[in-house]
């Protein structure tokens, strides 16, 4: 089903029709993603923020250390001794 069409100028330019703008939620200097699903194109209004956003909110001081598998194992039974401790 189309929604709209749109023309391509010289310049490689497309508007998007207004149709598309509202089932987007865009407006002026809205960021929009081109991603593609096989042989079809898909456009959709880009995130708030990037991976490396979320990233870099989640480890300011850079990765994480590494953990043994016992290290894991230990850390999750101490909080489980804690979180259910007798008080």
């Amino acid at each position: 089903m189309t929604i709209a069409k749109s023309k391509l100028t010289a310049q490689g330019q497309i508007s998007v029709p207004a149709a598309v703008r509202r089932k987007l939620g865009v407006g002026p200097g809205s960021v929009l993603e081109w991603d593609q699903d096989g042989d079809k194109i898909v456009v959709r209004r880009a995130g708030k923020y990037t991976f490396e956003d979320i990233h870099k909110a989640l480890f300011p001081k850079g990765p994480p250390k590494h953990r043994t598998l016992e290290e894991l194992k230990e850390g999750i039974a101490q909080y489980i001794r804690e979180k259910h401790a007798r008080r």
